[in-house]
């Protein structure tokens, strides 16, 4: 009896290592539903990313439909996605930058070599901000309505392709809706 369990181990893991394999192929890894979809983004209350004494809250994320881009110095697409993002705010898009688990010194200079497309920095050192928000790491951009709600998550770099197909039409239709429901 001993014997058989011993040449079924084999199989029966090479069963479940299929089914699981199974169940996720044709699974777009970049698409992450977020608990805060509809829903307004967290109350926090945050220091300026270059001016730690100037603390700020979800306020700044109401007013005008906006990405918040979570971002970070260690984080190798966080590097690639930076040009686009730097367009992307010199033909108007307001980005609202969130710097995730960082070094503050590190991410100033970063802004300082690379550009800064942010309007405002978020400086997020212990993540709880984007541990309220559902960020798994960087880079994520959400789009944020004029109420401050969270309407779409995007995992992965900004770039071309993703702005053109998933994140401008749903920002150029949240910036043309004049729907005032939450």
């Amino acid at each position: 009896m001993k014997s058989r369990f011993i040449y079924l181990t084999p199989l029966i893991l090479a069963i479940g290592l299929g089914l699981i394999l199974y169940t996720a192929i044709g699974k777009d890894p970049s698409h992450l539903e977020t608990a805060r979809m509809n829903d307004p983004v967290p109350v926090f209350d945050l220091a300026l990313l270059d001016n730690p004494g100037t603390r700020v809250d979800q306020s700044v994320l109401t007013g005008r439909s906006q990405l918040l881009n979570v971002w970070a110095t260690w984080c190798p697409a966080c590097r690639t996605e930076h040009p686009y993002l730097i367009a992307l705010a010199e033909q108007g898009v307001p980005i609202v930058g969130l710097n995730y688990k960082d070094n503050q010194a590190k991410a100033n200079q970063w802004l300082a070599d690379l550009g800064d497309p942010y309007t405002v920095n978020l400086y997020d050192p212990k993540g709880i901000f984007g541990f309220d928000l559902g960020v798994y790491g960087a880079p994520e951009t959400y789009l944020i309505d004029k109420h401050g709600y969270v309407r779409y998550r995007h995992v992965g770099e900004v770039n071309q392709r993703v702005w053109e197909t998933l994140l401008k039409p749903r920002f150029e239709a949240l910036t043309r809706s004049s729907i005032n429901t939450k």
